[in-house]
């Protein structure tokens, strides 16, 4: 098709405000994982959406939070970078919410970069009295001039073809950036953690599942059989942690490998046969080497 078009759109906004939902649920597919807990996501994950000739490529970026530790600096850095390279940015904010300071940040860095943005006003579905809706964008609205304001519901996907339609806007002509039916440039020994990783934040404790990471060793098609042999490890900071992670008689790991391999079966489209270790690191979070070897980016060290 001629005159193909392509866009980058930064998804933005505070922990927990349904960055993520709205990824899925525009691309129709579950690359990103979804948690109630806030700070799920820890990376960039950039999911494609392409739609006639115009190709929108997301980058879904962590939730601003303070830094606590290296990993946090690494995560607040993912969102900087993220903002500095795209065409438009689309910021996430939850439907009856009180202004917080994150998004005084946002409205001041798309000021100072001269970068386009769309406010999404996210979870319409849980406000009865939706006339609070109004004086929300009116205070968001102050901050910065957004190119559209659009209430919506990653949930149930009102507002969803409006906002893609507004963000369509932005494309601009020079091709496709990935094939036609491309959904993530996500390697897929990532997914395939991030799919154990949000079972863990599903299943277990706040304080457990952001203090443990995955990552998968070993991911090998068999040559018969079109089965998948996937070998992942759970990283975790206390001996304690690792027994609740296991669980009695192992069958919290059980249940965590299971729902995560329904996951992988799908995505894939294959049989998976997943095999999941627990391993106790004390305070990998602020440990360099292991963050690095888990795939984060060392130059987010230093700041």
């Amino acid at each position: 098709m001629e005159n193909k078009k392509s866009a980058f759109i930064a998804i933005v906004g505070r922990p927990n405000v349904g960055k993520s939902s709205i990824l899925n649920r525009m691309l129709g597919h579950k690359i990103a994982i979804v948690s109630s807990k806030p700070q799920t996501t820890r990376t960039r994950i950039t999911g494609v959406l392409t739609n006639g000739d115009v190709q929108l490529v997301f980058i879904d970026t962590p939730g601003l939070h303070k830094p606590r530790n290296s990993l946090d600096k690494f995560m607040l850095r993912s969102v900087n970078e993220s903002v500095a390279g795209v065409d438009a940015c689309l910021l996430v904010t939850e439907a009856g919410a009180s202004l917080t300071e994150a998004e005084k940040m946002f409205a001041e860095k798309f000021k100072a970069l001269g970068i386009p943005a769309v406010l999404a006003i996210n979870k319409t579905d849980t406000v009865r009295d939706k006339t609070v809706l109004a004086p929300q964008i009116a205070q968001l609205s102050e901050l910065y001039d957004f190119s559209a304001v659009v209430p919506c519901s990653a949930e149930n996907g009102s507002g969803l073809q409006e906002l893609k339609d507004e963000l369509s806007a932005f494309a601009m002509e020079g091709g496709f950036l990935f094939d036609e039916d491309a959904l993530t440039d996500q390697p897929e020994r990532v997914l395939a953690a991030e799919m154990i990783r949000e079972k863990l934040l599903r299943l277990l404790d706040k304080e457990i599942p952001h203090g443990a990471a995955v990552f998968v060793e070993r991911m090998k098609e068999r040559e018969e059989g079109g089965i998948v042999d996937i070998d992942a490890v759970i990283y975790c900071e206390r001996s304690s942690h690792k027994g609740i992670i296991i669980g009695k008689g192992g069958s919290m790991l059980k249940k965590i490998g299971s729902y995560a391999r329904q996951d992988m079966e799908k995505f894939f489209g294959c049989k998976v046969n997943l095999k999941i270790w627990v391993k106790v690191k004390e305070d990998w979070r602020n440990r360099e080497g292991i963050l690095r070897s888990l795939g984060y980016d060392e130059r987010s060290f230093d700041e």
